[in-house]
């Protein structure tokens, strides 16, 4: 070997010898990845909310965060389509953020909250429970329904997810077309 080799060998086994005595470890991040004490998190999540064994809605959500033994989880970007008993589509819904109670089968959307059913009605509202026990929508906020060029608006409302029987809570307004009240 030649006397250049052997200092350039020793020094790079030197420096090696250096490097293996870095005891530090890789960075460890002091803030949780489970924000606000949640027991899990789930991201593109899709389940069913069901009565009796019927599919009444199916729910997909960005980001499932898990609270409360895992009964209660809280949605991000949510996405519900809901049907009727008989397995038709009935409507869609759309909101920023929700909950699904899993002991009461229920939930609730928030935040830019639109439903809109197979007919063509739009609802919007900042708040809205589903109870598909009762095959119901509902929201003690204010809302708008639009029906083609009738507008309708008021503070609360109960109806089925196709908003094809509405009963409004209160401070009720229609704008548009005539609507047609049925005789008995």
């Amino acid at each position: 070997m030649t006397r250049t080799f052997c200092v350039a060998l020793c020094a790079c086994v030197g420096l090696s010898v250096i490097a293996c005595d870095d005891t530090q470890g890789p960075p460890v991040s002091s803030v949780s990845l489970l924000p606000d004490s949640a027991e899990q998190m789930l991201m593109g999540v899709t389940f069913l909310l069901t009565d009796a064994g019927v599919r009444r809605a199916n729910v997909r959500a960005d980001t499932l965060l898990m609270y409360e033994d895992n009964t209660r989880e809280e949605l991000r970007q949510i996405r519900a389509v809901f049907y009727t008993p008989e397995g038709e589509q009935d409507a869609v819904l759309t909101a920023l953020t929700g909950m699904h109670n899993s002991r009461l089968g229920t939930m609730e959307a928030r935040g830019n909250v639109i439903v809109v059913s197979t007919k063509g009605q739009t609802l919007t509202s900042p708040h809205l429970r589903y109870d598909p026990n009762r095959n119901e929508i509902s929201s003690d906020s204010a809302f708008t329904l639009t029906e083609g060029e009738r507008i309708t608006k008021g503070i609360g409302f109960v109806s089925n997810p196709d908003m094809t029987n509405m009963r409004i809570l209160a401070a009720a307004s229609v704008t548009g077309s005539q609507v047609k009240i049925p005789r008995r």
